[in-house]
C-alpha cells in the first residue's frame, strides 16, 4: 500500500491526532467516507441528472 509500513502508519496516526485532536476523529472519518463514497459514484461513469420538479400542493383550501 504505497510503500507505507506500520510504523509509518502509527506515525501518521500521532501527528493527525496532535493536529486535529480525539473528539474530532470521528468527523473527519464521515467526511473521508463520505468524499470516497461521492467519487466512487462519479467514476462509475453515469452521466445522469436527477431533476425533480418541486411538488406543489394540490389540496388548497378554497372557499
Amino acid at each position: 500500500m504505497f510503500g507505507f509500513g506500520m510504523p509509518e502508519l502509527i506515525v501518521i496516526l500521532v501527528i493527525v491526532l496532535v493536529v486535529f485532536g480525539a473528539g474530532r476523529l470521528p468527523e473527519i472519518g464521515g467526511a473521508l467516507g463520505k468524499s470516497i463514497r461521492n467519487f466512487k459514484k462519479a467514476s462509475e461513469g453515469k452521466d445522469e441528472i436527477e431533476i425533480k420538479p418541486k411538488q406543489e400542493n394540490d389540496t388548497k383550501k378554497e372557499g
